[in-house]
């Protein structure tokens, strides 16, 4: 990885033009073994499909699509805001599919992700965040050292990319 990571919120052009490094991000994490909502193998068309369908709900204001970029400015990570929820919920927001590049692991991405993500979630007016990680993932341990609450876990609620059962642990945070 070279030099510093910059944080930033895609608008829906740049998310439409980042569609291949996004894929890139996360055909890496599901080969490294992530529980991300894909199998192995993953094909680069199914993750492809996936992240034209962000870029189109970044397009609709459905969803908040941020970006670390390295020195170089490839996209190192990635998280979303989910936004599109039912209107009893206009305070709340789902995280979804943060993504560190295993090129970056270990140098404070997944923590400026998250810092940034805070940022867009208050000025989008959500102060009720909520997630699900992998049971004793890195992931879990990123979580509670940023002042995410564990709300429980459930055995076997996902699997594993490699097709074996995953305990799923679930995270709220207040703003």
């Amino acid at each position: 990885m070279s030099g510093t990571i910059t944080v930033r919120r895609l608008g829906s052009r740049e998310a439409a033009a980042a569609v291949e490094a996004l894929t890139d991000v996360l055909v890496d994490c599901v080969e490294g073994g992530a529980s991300v909502g894909f199998m192995l193998p993953l094909a680069r068309d199914r993750a492809l499909g996936f992240w034209r369908g962000v870029a189109d709900a970044v397009a609709r204001g459905e969803r908040a699509l941020l970006v670390a970029e390295d020195g170089a400015g490839r996209i190192a990570g990635t998280v979303q805001l989910l936004m599109a929820l039912p209107d009893n919920q206009p305070h709340r927001a789902d995280v979804a599919k943060m993504l560190v590049h295993r090129r970056a692991r270990r140098a404070g991405v997944g923590q400026r992700l998250l810092a940034a993500l805070d940022a867009v979630a208050r000025e989008e007016g959500r102060t009720v965040l909520v997630l699900d990680t992998v049971t004793g993932g890195d992931a879990e341990r990123l979580y509670a050292r940023a002042g995410w609450q564990r709300a429980g876990v459930v055995p076997k609620f996902a699997l594993m990319p490699d097709g074996t059962f995953c305990a799923t642990s679930f995270f709220y945070k207040h703003l």
